[in-house]
């Protein structure tokens, strides 16, 4: 015969208290005293208890779970920021559920409406190809969104890169080194919200009188392979740069990687700049000179904000964090 759950009454009976109070230990959210937690703690032990999570989100309406929506799971800046954003929200006893898009609008709009149908209680997204309107149906079920991009959108709460001035220190050393032609590899064209980094690199470049023209920019996926591939389409260039800027640090060492195949000497041929400052930047040879964003900083930021929403924030607020250049041996 198949044997019945602990119930949270049963525990309750063990432990010597009140249903509710089982559920304060449980739940922490509210405060018990230390030998009341014991108490419930080790009925639990003895019993065997589990909670019935499917049974607790019918009765409440939440999940306690909240979706992280990324663009591309193998990048590890996404992982750093996980990490981040679950330190942050398993304090509140939230759980983090990754989905990649793989920088895809129809992912991007299907794990919306998984969200929406299976109650999760907030979310923390890098949109791709979204715009605001997308989100009007987590706003119509009351689900909190936060925003991880470098973009300013208007009425949500936003992470953001403040990258200006780290971004004028990279471009201000490659004019003082003499460069004189960046090129760049930049994210894929054609996206709602443009590209902030070329943006910010072209500006800066005009600033210290570097030429980025368009010949010198090639879009495309943020990985590895565009950055080599990129490369090599810029090196076949009549006047080919002589430093190169990417918008993050997996397609730099995809350039470090294609300069090393062409003979080109980094820094002294060829200087390359990531962005990000993952890991792998300061592992690879030459290592590799960056503009640091703190991802782990970055899925903190977004739980905060998210944990304030699910208690009732209204107004919207978003929070621009500081990098800086970083330099090593490839520039």
């Amino acid at each position: 015969m198949e044997q019945q759950p602990v119930t949270m009454s049963e525990v309750a009976r063990v432990a010597g208290v009140s249903v509710t109070t089982v559920s304060y230990v449980l739940s922490g959210k509210r405060p018990v005293a230390p030998a009341t937690r014991e108490a419930v703690q080790a009925a639990v032990a003895q019993l065997g208890f589990r909670l019935n999570t499917v049974a607790q989100s019918l009765r409440t309406g939440r999940s306690s779970t909240a979706a992280l929506i990324i663009p591309d799971i193998a990048n590890p800046f996404y992982a750093e920021l996980a990490r981040g954003l679950q330190d942050t929200l398993r304090r509140e006893r939230l759980h983090v559920v990754i989905c990649n898009t793989n920088a895809d609008r129809a992912e991007e709009l299907s794990y919306l409406d998984e969200v929406v149908r299976r109650r999760i209680d907030g979310v923390v997204i890098t949109p791709q190809w979204l715009v605001p309107d997308d989100l009007g149906p987590l706003r119509a079920a009351g689900i909190p969104v936060v925003v991880s991009a470098d973009v300013e959108l208007e009425g949500l709460d936003l992470v953001r890169a403040d990258s200006r001035e780290a971004i004028d220190r990279a471009v201000g050393h490659l004019a003082q080194r003499g460069h004189r032609r960046l090129g760049m590899i930049a994210g894929p064209p054609g996206t709602p919200h443009g590209d902030p980094r070329l943006a910010l690199f072209r500006a800066a470049a005009r600033r210290h009188g570097l030429e980025l023209p368009a010949g010198l920019v090639v879009r495309g996926k943020h990985t590895r392979e565009t950055g080599a591939a990129g490369l090599r389409r810029l090196m076949a260039r009549p006047q080919p740069p002589t430093a190169v800027a990417c918008v993050n640090d997996r397609s730099a060492v995809g350039v470090l990687e294609a300069a090393e195949e062409l003979g080109l000497a980094v820094p002294s041929d060829l200087a390359v700049i990531g962005h990000d400052d993952i890991e792998v930047a300061a592992l690879v040879r030459p290592r590799l000179s960056t503009i640091r964003y703190p991802a782990h900083e970055v899925g903190s930021t977004c739980g905060r904000l998210l944990l304030e929403r699910l208690e009732g924030r209204v107004d919207p607020v978003q929070v621009a964090l500081r990098t800086e250049f970083v330099l090593r041996e490839s520039a």
